[in-house]
């Protein structure tokens, strides 16, 4: 008796996977993945990636611009500052807007200043003459702010014992290299003394 009970369920058994097999079915040992349902993923994976590669170069580029500029800041107030450093305390007639400097014709660090006083200024929206240059795209240094790209401007501020000069540099750039933010600046700050 149970053998022929067996026998049914298997001969029902093979007449349904042979029924699903026919109708499209899976069965059994017929599991895995279709060549369809393959090309399916890999297609929706090829439009993620696509979109994101999109962005990521986007990004890419801003911060290559970005970058480029603010490492350019950096460098042009480096070029002031030492430019600056290499004068005399109380230098007062240097002319530093112009690379070489002159000898004359400029303010060069304010020459002899009273106690807790200070010259030129940083804000670039007013700068101070004598305190200030301007730079092309590719640093060279122009006569006035007509196609200036980076402004650079410094200013001069003692102690109270007027034996220590502040030398404040500020460069920032006309454009943030198409990216949007703030636009790249640097501000460098260095001390002199009178003292050999």
């Amino acid at each position: 008796m149970n053998c022929g009970l067996n026998f049914h369920v298997q001969c029902f058994s093979r007449r349904a996977s042979s029924l699903a097999y026919r109708k499209g079915g899976r069965v059994g040992a017929e599991r895995g993945v279709t060549l369809l349902e393959t090309m399916m993923a890999a297609s929706v994976l090829l439009v993620v990636v696509a979109g994101v590669a999109g962005v990521f170069a986007y990004a890419a580029g801003q911060n290559k611009g970005q970058g480029e500029i603010s490492t350019r800041t950096t460098e042009y107030a480096g070029d002031k500052m030492e430019q600056l450093m290499a004068l005399s305390f109380n230098d007062g007639q240097t002319n530093t807007t112009v690379y070489p400097s002159q000898s004359t014709g400029g303010a060069g660090l304010g020459g002899t200043m009273a106690a807790s006083a200070s010259v030129g200024g940083t804000n670039p929206a007013s700068p101070v003459a004598n305190y200030v240059d301007y730079l092309d795209a590719s640093g060279n240094v122009l006569n006035s702010s007509t196609g200036a790209f980076y402004t650079r401007l410094w200013s001069i501020a003692t102690d109270s014992t007027a034996t220590l000069k502040t030398i404040t540099v500020v460069v920032q750039a006309a454009g943030t290299g198409g990216g949007a933010g703030l636009k790249p600046t640097t501000t460098l700050v260095c001390q002199k003394t009178n003292y050999q």
